[in-house]
Parts: structure tokens; C-alpha cells; sequence
């Protein structure tokens, strides 16, 4: 059977912490011992500021009119970020799974799409520094060998450093899982910690503000040191500012 590959989703920036790690259990698409052809195609785009969005599709081929497929239901916790629709397409019926703005953590909550999870897709993404890495291990023993596509797809902001993946381009990696075996996942790629970055931006501004007042101090207590001869009519500083207050 024909199938269209996934597309990767770009992502949405924010914000997550220093060292994040978390489980994606996403065994909810996979239902075992499937007697129809299996379609599986989880796309999803990292954010430099380590936010994830993306879509799963999760559809098999109908074993009759009353078949509806695999049925997803977004976890209450995500229910903000989390949009599941039908899906009818090529012959497959199913769920579609649309997720936006997930810091890493969350990702392991997707594993509530479905009573049905079995362990089999387990995935984590973890910050050390300014490395991200991604690994998993993706068991489909029990997946139709003939007649399924499982494929995964993630495009992160900055070019992937190692992956064990196809290289679709710099910063973008897919792998087409094959049915009947275990697969492993991997990916590295490296980009500023958007905390550091927050913090150097906040230390700039302060640095700035620091300076203005200590060029104003040392200009008053110039002026001090050095008054005007008099009948010049020029004020020092100090004297100025209690002009104003006095006028006030």
C-alpha cells in the first residue's frame, strides 16, 4: 500500500529549564496484535527555547464500515495544548493528534492518548548544557510486517551534530521504523540553553543600568571637587537637584 511520508511541523518558542528530561510514551498509537495495515507518522519541531509542537497521526485500514480505528483522547493536564480530530485519508481511518508549545517534561503525558499504551515507542529528550539529546527505543514485534508505515520525524533549530537517522537536511531528521523488529532512535544537536541565554540579556540591561549611574556619580562628585568660579552661573550638579526639590 501507497503512504505519504510525514512533513516535519515547525515548532513555537518559550521557554524550559537547565537540565530537562522526559519519557514520551506514544505506545497510545500503536494498538497490538493489529490484523490491518498500521500508519503511524509522528512529526514534531524543537524550539531553541526548547518548546515542541507537532502532529501524530495514529489510523489503520478499516476492517469494516463500523471500524474506526485507533481512537486518541487528549490527557485532561494537556488539554490546552492538545487537539485531537479524525482522520479518513488513502483508505485509513483513525485519530490525528495536533500538540503545541510542550516543554520536554511534558511530553511524557502524551502517553495518556490512550488506555491501550504498551511501552512500545519510548522516547526522552534531555538538556546538559548546551547539548539536547534525543533517544529512544521503538518496539514493533507485534506491528504487521506487511502493509504498515511507522515514521517519525523531528526538526530541531540548530544542524544535528549525530543522529543514527536519515538526514533530511541540517536541522532535520527522519526514521521509517520497520514492522516486526526494534528500532533505535538517536540525535544530538547543540544550541544555547534559553535560561542562560534569558539570564545574559538581564545582566546586559543591569550592566547598563550600572554604568549610567556610575558615570552620573562620578560626574557629581567632579563638579564638587572642581566649583565654578564665581559669577559663571553655573550650577553643579548637587546643586541643581536641590533646586528642583526646592521647586517642587
Amino acid at each position: 500500500m501507497t503512504t505519504k511520508p510525514a512533513a516535519p511541523v515547525p515548532a513555537s518558542p518559550r521557554r524550559t529549564g537547565v537540565r530537562i528530561a522526559g519519557a514520551v510514551v506514544l505506545a497510545a498509537l500503536l494498538v497490538p496484535m493489529l490484523a490491518a495495515c498500521l500508519r503511524v507518522q509522528v512529526s514534531m519541531g524543537v524550539s531553541s527555547n526548547d518548546r515542541v509542537s507537532g502532529r501524530i497521526v495514529a489510523a489503520v485500514v478499516p476492517a469494516d464500515a463500523n471500524d474506526k480505528g485507533p481512537q486518541l483522547k487528549a490527557p485532561e493536564s494537556l488539554a490546552a495544548k492538545v487537539r485531537v480530530e479524525s482522520y479518513t485519508q488513502d483508505g485509513y481511518v483513525g485519530s490525528k493528534v495536533f500538540f503545541e508549545d510542550l516543554s520536554f517534561g511534558e511530553l511524557s503525558q502524551l502517553g495518556g492518548l490512550s488506555e491501550q499504551s504498551q511501552g512500545m515507542f519510548q522516547l526522552s529528550m534531555q538538556r546538559t548544557g548546551d547539548l539536547v539529546s534525543l533517544s529512544g527505543r521503538v518496539d514493533l514485534k507485534s506491528v504487521p510486517p506487511h502493509g504498515s508505515d511507522v515514521q517519525f520525524t523531528v526538526a530541531f533549530p540548530a544542524r544535528v551534530a549525530k543522529t543514527n537517522g536519515n538526514r533530511e537536511d541540517d536541522s532535520t531528521v527522519s526514521w521509517k521504523l520497520p514492522p516486526g523488529d526494534v528500532s533505535q532512535i538517536r540525535a544530538e544537536v547543540s544550541y544555547a540553553d534559553p535560561n542562560t541565554r534569558s539570564f545574559a540579556g538581564w545582566a546586559g540591561i543591569v550592566g547598563g543600568i550600572t554604568l549610567a549611574v556610575a558615570a552620573i556619580v562620578a560626574a557629581m562628585a567632579y563638579m564638587d571637587r572642581n566649583p565654578p568660579a564665581p559669577g559663571t552661573g553655573r550650577f553643579s550638579l548637587n546643586e541643581w537637584w536641590r533646586t528642583v526639590k526646592e521647586h517642587r
